[in-house]
């Protein structure tokens, strides 16, 4: 079983930059690829970055690539979301999401096996 916990998301101004982690405990971190995702209010939830196991691949969706980075720190079981550049259509929960295969970059959410409970991030106009 592996737990995934989000944390980093607050309220922030237009324009501004936040960096989210994802803390995963209770499997083998550096053997799965891990995901970003966020659920804007009254939307659904919709794939924003992947990073294979050992981090040599990553792969975004078209509207966040160039704001957003996706890292890990296989030594601290830790995956990131840098986000630049923060619009008000970014607000949402954002949800990280572990596969237990090292090499996917996928993007349907049926893909993953474990999610963490989310965090929310607000950006103000």
């Amino acid at each position: 079983q592996v737990q995934l916990v989000e944390s980093g998301g607050e309220l922030v101004q237009t324009g501004d930059s936040l960096r989210l982690s994802c803390a995963a405990s209770g499997g083998t971190f550096s053997r799965y690829s891990m995901a970003w995702f966020r659920q804007a209010p009254g939307k659904e939830r919709t794939f924003l970055a992947v990073i294979t196991a050992n981090g040599a691949m990553t792969d975004y969706t078209t509207s966040v690539k160039g704001r957003f980075t996706i890292s890990r720190d296989n030594a601290k079981n830790t995956v990131y979301l840098q986000m630049n550049n923060l619009k008000p259509e970014d607000t949402a929960v954002y949800y990280c999401a572990s596969r237990n295969y090292p090499w996917s970059l996928a993007q349907a959410q049926a893909s993953y096996d474990y999610w963490g409970q989310g965090t929310q991030v607000t950006v103000s106009s």
